[in-house]
Parts: structure tokens; C-alpha cells; sequence
């Protein structure tokens, strides 16, 4: 047998299939598996990406050194998907299979240093464990490392780790009858306590053996060491049993979810057109399209269950780590233990027994953020993309996929309908329902039949503000007293974190920025720090100028760390609980800020962007926007369409059960049309209007896009490549094809590189993928230079 092989180095000398003889003894190889190869002088990881009886090859090929699962951990359909994708999105196969996999199952290599004579394994530096090349630092010991690999006494080796470890418990047996553990209980001394009490508990529990070290810990309370003296001593057997981390525990029984919920007219609706598509396995697209609190979770819900009945298996996604509590919860009400979750915010062991419960068959329904897509689910009669518009669908470093995209490929593959739901589809998936491409489904009225809430705009221009305070106008502060006056809720959001955006020296108008990036450092006060959201990069809080060393500095802008010492100023007593990436870094930070708001212990939850989606509070009565601007006018095409979608989300959040809503948004900017178009929620007008925008300016979904940015830390190498590129690529393409720049990046430099890039718009270029692809095969030669070049197709940001 030949394995076909792609191995682990993301190159476009390495980017084919490499064939390897199967040892008869390492049995069974499948396509999908991770294997360890012999690459050059190296060990490799790889995965077998197909199987063959012959060979091309006129030499004596290589033997597969080892099949690192039991279980190949990339079903046949992910190899055949990254083949696929590998041509679409300028990414090299091994990095898409990677990228498919957990992060723990990635191989880690380590290079090391190994006795090569009789003389060098008598040595010091080769006693003990194994010596690490890289972690090699004091100068003499490189100097003598050198020496001895001159003299052949030592060679390096390549060694591959797998990090992935299961999880074991272990169980405990009887080997004893019963009335041979009361003889051991009789004969044992008066004063050997915690041997009497073992073996009483053998006897009393002799029927429920064989059992777990932790029940039997946690009902004696005894420990490790009295469980293995009895097994020394031929009282018990045990044996180590795999154990699942679950990821799932948190997730109480109490406050039961799965009651049956009666569907209204547009819910059943809506269903009548999806169920036929999952029980006649058809790939059809439906848009639903939903106002905020319309009920296109329970349709969800409805069709995953029908999917269920015909003996198939769901794939469920949401956008935001931050919506998956409130989303897995009502999923595993409704279907249990067929259920596992998939997202960033678990550990590297959860994910892993996650994965193999999915690999194993063990689940029906996957539920997660945008990786999950790649989950090796079999048998897939339904797919859910929850809140289809959001930008965090596409992956913004390599592989650059679109998880829609992927998902339409899976529908395809399966056989099976794909739903598409959000309040605010995104330009792309309307136009495309708008020509039949996708079916629309609507639900435009709420499901408990309340009126949408009544928003009101302020206008910051002309706002009026408490003594000190410059973020909350006396509207919003004044509607805030109300709710909690009340005993009700609140919302409020401010897309940015942080306490202040910017340092400013009053004296000499310095700006303290990112040693690293074109950005201004953003003032943390919780850390005493200044930080830089791109690159990382902090430095405390200076109390006078860099640049002059004057005392007049000012910290201007706001953030969410700022509005909560507002808030605690303006109203003592009110319980305030802050959800932004700083709040939120520790695991299981975003069900523990949920958790309690759900429970009423805060008054007010303030938050960027990771709270305008999908939550459900039924006490929430006021949401408040406390600066709709922040994403108004960055320069993109779709600001816009992004601040509309957004202000129309978390508008959503209010009045959702029985008590009246209420949305409060400040602007600096309250005639712009994204604006005054949430205000009313009037998705079909912002819709026209704004592809009236698109058109005018040839931007998606009239055309398509591919954006090419050149980096380098030399700006003028940067720009003179980026150049080439466009003269190269320009002759080549159709006469109504347009090409923009190049032109620096927005930010035009970030982590110590200046990006230029070049953008190219078009309707139909049938060679374009090919030139791309030369590009990309290109680019590799560029690295030698300290040049990178990146590829996005049709990417969500332009900046």
C-alpha cells in the first residue's frame, strides 16, 4: 500500500502529495490519518490525503514511520474540502488541514542534539534528558556544540511531539467474593482505621462495583494511597478508563429551557419550507430574515429536531464566543447529551475530547463559533448559520476562509439545506435572495407579539451633560435612573475598551503612539497601562511627556473602563458589570458575566460589541448606545452597513418578554441614513439605499474583490513590490476589471511592517485565479527578501 501524503511545511516546493510505502506492520493507514514521515534529515507530521496499490516513481520510496491516531481525525470529506479550498482562498493544503484540526492535535517540533560516538555519550552534556537546540543560549556550549557536530561526534535530530492527551480516570474492581471481604474486615487490627473503612464500603457497595476513584473518594474520603495499598495487597484490581473533559457541566438542569414553545404563523411558515428541504435532501439556501426577538432561534430548534427524526445530524454556528452560553444552553435543554459545543473560549483538553466525541459519532448536534464549521461531523442534514452578516465568519489571517462559504460546501456535499438568519442580512445574501440564488424567509413581526422598541436619538452636538461628565448625556443618565428606579435592567454599549484612546500633550501636541504600529496607545486604568490593541504592546502610564517633559497631558477619548467610573460617580449603588476582551480573557469569564446579569445581580451590563447579539434577557427594558460613531467613518466601504447592522442588533435587546423597550443612541451624527434607518429598524430601506451606494462606487455585491497587500519593514521595499505586482497583473486582466493602488494601508504599519496593498474589482475574470496563484508561488521567493505577501478573496475590511 502507498500513502499520499501532504507534509507539515507550508511551502510551494512542499505544497503536492509525497507518496510513502505502508509497512505491513503498522497495519491499517486511512485517508485522513496523521502520520509521522522521514522528510530529508527531518521527521515530519503529515496526513494522508489518499491511498494507492502503485507508483509513478521510478525509486525505492520511503516508509511511513508511524500512524499517530487510532482514529484518523479528518474524515474524508475535510481532505477533500481542503483540496477545494487550498484553490480558492491563496492558501498552501497543509495550513487548511491544520487549521481544520484543534490546536493541541498541531505537531510540536523539537530539535535536539544526540551522541554520535562512544566518546560523546561519555560526555556531561549528554546525560540526562535529551538536549534542546533551541533552548541552547550560553555561548561556550554553542561553541562546543559546533565543535563536536564538525567533528561528527554529535548530530542533530528532529523530534515531533503530539500534545493531544486524553483524559483517564481510574476504575476500581472486586476480585474478592463477599464473604472473603468480610473474613479480611474480621481479621484486620482494631487500630487500622482506613483499612477497616475500605473494606466495610467493599462490602456495603459490593453490588455497584466496579466503580470510579472519585465516587469511591468522594463517599469514604479517603485518599489515593489507601486505594493502591489495596490493590498491593489483592484487594482490588483497577484499570485506567478514558474520561471526557465536559465543557457542558456548567450548564444547570434547573433552569429548564425545552419547554414546548408554541410556533406562530410566520414560524410555521418558515418551517413548512425548510423541513421538506432536510427530509428530501435537498442543498437549498434559505434566508431568514427576522427582526430582533422574532424567534429564529426556535425555528432553528424546530429544525434541527425534524433533522434529528429523519436519523441525521445538525451543525449549528453562532458568531461570538460571548452568545454561546445563552445558545448551547437552550440547545442541550432541548437535545441533551447528543449535544457538543466547539469554540475558542475552552480549553486545549475540552476541545480535543470535544472533537473525538464528534469523530466518534457520538453527538448529533455540534454547536460553535466559526471554526466549528470544520467539525468532522458525518451525516449532516442540516446546517445553521446564526446571525449570517457578521464579520467574524472570515478568518482574518491564513487560511483566509469564509466559514459561509464552507458551509455551502458542506450543504452541497451533504446534500442538505443550509439556513442563513439574521435581522440584518448582509448586502451579499440579500442581493442573492433578491435574484432566487437563496430562498427568503421572513419573520417581521416579534414572537410574543410586543411592538419593537421605541428609539430615541441624541444628539451629542446639542446634548446637555452632568457637571464633569462628557460620555452620558442627561437623557440617558435620567432614563437609567427610571429602569433601575424600577427594578429593571440595563444595556448599554460602547464599542471601544479601554479607559482613553489617546495621550495628547497640551504643551508641545505629541501623541504617544505604538513603538510597533501607525496607532495611538490606549490608556488602561485597571492595569495601569498603555496598550496598543493591535500589536500588544504596553508601557505604564506616563505622568508627564515624552517629548518635553511637561505635565500638561491630557487623556482624551472613552472606553467601557472609562463609562463604568462615570457610571459609579453618577449613580452610586447601581451594580455595573463590564463585558469587553479585557473582562473576558479567563475561561469561563463570559458565562460567569451572563450568568449573574441573568440572575439580577447588576443593574446595568456595559459592553462593546460582543453584547449587541442574540442575548435574551427578559428584565432588559433600556439599552443605551452610548456613541453610535466609532465605526461610522473608518475608511471601508462598509461602514455603514456595519454601524446599521449593529445599532439594529443591540436596539434588539430591549423590551424582549412582556415590559415595554426603550433605545436611547448618542450621535455626533444623527441625520446619517445608518443612523436614522435603525432608529425605525427599516432593514428594506437601508437595503436600497445603500446598494444605490455600492453600485455607484462598483464595491460587492455588484462586484467582486480581491485584496493583495505587500509587507515589508522597509516601507519604500514594501511599496516597490507592491508596484511590480500591479504591472505584472494589470496587462493581464480585462479592460473593465479595476485595480486600486497601490496605496498604504489605512494603518500603514503594524507589528514593525508597513502594508501596501492593491485592490482589484471585477465582474468575470476566468484567469484570474490562475495569476493569483502565481502570486502566491511568488511570494515564497519574496520572504528571502524579508517581503510578505498576503491574498484575501472577497475580504471583509479594505483598510
Amino acid at each position: 500500500m502507498i500513502a499520499q501524503v501532504i507534509v507539515d511545511v507550508a511551502a510551494k516546493q512542499t505544497d503536492r502529495v509525497f507518496e510513502y510505502h505502508v509497512p505491513k506492520e503498522l497495519g491499517k493507514v486511512e485517508i485522513g490519518s496523521r502520520v509521522f514521515v522521514p522528510f530529508g534529515p527531518r521527521k515530519l507530521q503529515g496526513f494522508v490525503v489518499g491511498l494507492n496499490t502503485t507508483s509513478q516513481y521510478q525509486g525505492k520510496l520511503k516508509d511511513l514511520l508511524l500512524v499517530v491516531d487510532e482514529m484518523p481525525p479528518l474524515t474524508s470529506e475535510l481532505v477533500k474540502l481542503s483540496k477545494d479550498l487550498a484553490d480558492n482562498i491563496y492558501s498552501y493544503r497543509i495550513s487548511i488541514l491544520k487549521t481544520m484540526l484543534p490546536r493541541i492535535m498541531r505537531a510540536n517540533y523539537r530539535k535536539i542534539l544526540v551522541p554520535n560516538s562512544a566518546k560523546a555519550q561519555k560526555m556531561s552534556l549528554f546525560q540526562g534528558d535529551p538536549l534542546d537546540l533551541t533552548k541552547i543560549t550560553d555561548i561556550k556550549q554553542i561553541a562546543a556544540i559546533r565543535q563536536l557536530l564538525r567533528s561528527n561526534d554529535a548530530k542533530v535530530e528532529y523530534l515531533v511531539e503530539n500534545k493531544a492527551r486524553v483524559k483517564t480516570e481510574n476504575e476500581y474492581y472486586l476480585c474478592k467474593t463477599k464473604k472473603e471481604y468480610v473474613s479480611i474486615y474480621e481479621s484486620l487490627r482494631a487500630n487500622a482505621v482506613k483499612q477497616k473503612q475500605l473494606i466495610m464500603y467493599l462490602i456495603e457497595n459490593f453490588n455497584h462495583f466496579p466503580l470510579m476513584q472519585s465516587q469511591i473518594e468522594n463517599n469514604t474520603h479517603l485518599n489515593t494511597v489507601s486505594l493502591t495499598n489495596a490493590v498491593k495487597k489483592g484487594w482490588l484490581n483497577k484499570k485506567q478508563i478514558e474520561k471526557y473533559r465536559d465543557p457542558l457541566s456548567d450548564y444547570s438542569r434547573k433552569k429548564n429551557l425545552s419547554k414546548k414553545i408554541k410556533l406562530n404563523k410566520d414560524q410555521k411558515e418558515a418551517l413548512n419550507h425548510i423541513v421538506p428541504a432536510i427530509k428530501v435532501k435537498k442543498p437549498r439556501i434559505f434566508l431568514l430574515e427576522g427582526v430582533t426577538g422574532s424567534g429564529k432561534t426556535e425555528v432553528y430548534l424546530n429544525a434541527i429536531s425534524a433533522t434529528l427524526k429523519e436519523g441525521r445530524n445538525a451543525l449549528m454556528m453562532v458568531p461570538e464566543i460571548s452568545l454561546t452560553p445563552q445558545m448551547v444552553a437552550q440547545v442541550k435543554s432541548r437535545f441533551g447529551q447528543q449535544v457538543a459545543v466547539l469554540h475558542s473560549g475552552l480549553s486545549e483538553g475540552e476541545v480535543y475530547d470535544e472533537w473525538r466525541r464528534i469523530r466518534r459519532n457520538e453527538v448529533r448536534v455540534v454547536v460553535g463559533a466559526r471554526s466549528a464549521v470544520f467539525a468532522p461531523l458525518e451525516n449532516i442534514g442540516l446546517i445553521v448559520i446564526d446571525e449570517e452578516h457578521e464579520s467574524s465568519y472570515k478568518q482574518e489571517d491564513n487560511p483566509r476562509y469564509h466559514a459561509r462559504d464552507v458551509a455551502i460546501w458542506r450543504s452541497k456535499y451533504h446534500y442538505c439545506p443550509l439556513i442563513l438568519g439574521s435581522a440584518t442580512p448582509s448586502l451579499g445574501s440579500r442581493a442573492r435572495a433578491q435574484k432566487g440564488v437563496y430562498q427568503l424567509l421572513r419573520l417581521p413581526h416579534r414572537a410574543n407579539k410586543q411592538s419593537l422598541p421605541q428609539v430615541d436619538i441624541v444628539d451629542l452636538k446639542k446634548a446637555n451633560y452632568t457637571a464633569g461628565q462628557v460620555d452620558l448625556s442627561t437623557e440617558m443618565v435620567n432614563a437609567i435612573k427610571q429602569r433601575i428606579a424600577k427594578n429593571e435592567q440595563v444595556i448599554l454599549m460602547l464599542n471601544r475598551r479601554g479607559f482613553a484612546n489617546f495621550m495628547l500633550c497640551r504643551e508641545c501636541g505629541y501623541v504617544m503612539k505604538c513603538p510597533n504600529c501607525d496607532l495611538s496607545l490606549t490608556m488602561h486604568k485597571d492595569t495601569n497601562k498603555m496598550q496598543c490593541h493591535y500589536c500588544g504592546y504596553a508601557t505604564a502610564i506616563p505622568e508627564k511627556c515624552p517629548n518635553c517633559q511637561s505635565k500638561k497631558i491630557r487623556f482624551l477619548g472613552t472606553g467601557t473602563q472609562k463609562v463604568m467610573t462615570e457610571l459609579n460617580q453618577l449613580l452610586p449603588g447601581t451594580r455595573v458589570l463590564r463585558m469587553d476582551v479585557d473582562t473576558t480573557r479567563r475561561k469561563g469569564a463570559f458565562k460567569k458575566i451572563l450568568d449573574a446579569f441573568g440572575n439580577h445581580e447588576a443593574d446595568i451590563l456595559l459592553g462593546t460589541q460582543m453584547i449587541a447579539k442574540g442575548l435574551d434577557f427578559p428584565n432588559v427594558t433600556l439599552v443605551g448606545v452610548v456613541n453610535a460613531d466609532t465605526g461610522l467613518w473608518l475608511p471601508d466601504y462598509n461602514a455603514s452597513e456595519r454601524t446599521f447592522e449593529l445599532l439594529t442588533q443591540v436596539a434588539g435587546r430591549a423590551g424582549r418578554a412582556q415590559k415595554k423597550g426603550e433605545v436611547i443612541i448618542q450621535t455626533f451624527n444623527p441625520g446619517h441614513d445608518a443612523v436614522k434607518l435603525a432608529k425605525t429598524q427599516d432593514y428594506e430601506r437601508f437595503y436600497q439605499y445603500e446598494m444605490r451606494v455600492r453600485h455607484a462606487g462598483n464595491y460587492p455585491p455588484y462586484f467582486y474583490t480581491v485584496l493583495v497587500s505587500v509587507a515589508a519593514k522597509k516601507e519604500q521595499n514594501a511599496a516597490r513590490e507592491a508596484f511590480k505586482i500591479k504591472k505584472w497583473l494589470q496587462p493581464k486582466l480585462h479592460q473593465s476589471t479595476i485595480v486600486l493602488g497601490p496605496t498604504p494601508s489605512a494603518i500603514s504599519r503594524l507589528k514593525n511592517k508597513y502594508y501596501y496593498q492593491i485592490l482589484v474589482k471585477y465582474k468575470k475574470e476566468d484567469n484570474l485565479n490562475q495569476l493569483l496563484h502565481q502570486i502566491q508561488d511568488s511570494a515564497q521567493k519574496m520572504k528571502k527578501y524579508g517581503l510578505t505577501v498576503y491574498i484575501d478573496n472577497e475580504p471583509e475590511r479594505i483598510m
